[in-house]
């Protein structure tokens, strides 16, 4: 069964070539426009990985990963920060922090590193 990655971005655009990114590298996705979207979308899909971008409509991507931590069951599913914004040091506890634009290869690479 594939690993399953949710992308929370509010970017139709960097959504869809993420996603075509992550499938043709073997993985399943799932995705959100919304942080609230995504809390919705976490405890329903149960990814194994989330890629959060930092500024998004409504609440901002620290928000979610707060809540999230604070949920004993989606506590420990690892997040990549994915921005545009340089703002690593929002998120401390991220596996990696990925500046917009970015080299897909490398992605995949932390992604192979963190869930196989």
């Amino acid at each position: 069964m594939p690993k399953k990655i949710l992308i929370i971005d509010d970017d139709p655009i960097v959504v869809k070539y993420l996603e075509a990114v992550f499938s043709d590298n073997g993985y399943e996705t799932c995705n959100a426009s919304s942080t609230m979207e995504g809390l919705d979308v976490v405890k329903k899909e149960k990814p194994d990985l989330i890629t959060l971008d930092l500024q998004m409509p409504g609440e901002w991507g620290p928000r979610f990963y707060r809540k999230l931590r604070k949920d004993k069951d989606l506590r420990d599913t690892p997040v990549i920060v994915i921005s545009g914004i340089d703002g690593d040091h929002a998120i401390k506890d991220a596996i990696a922090f990925v500046k917009k634009p970015f080299d897909p290869e490398k992605l995949v690479g932390i992604v192979k590193n963190t869930i196989g």
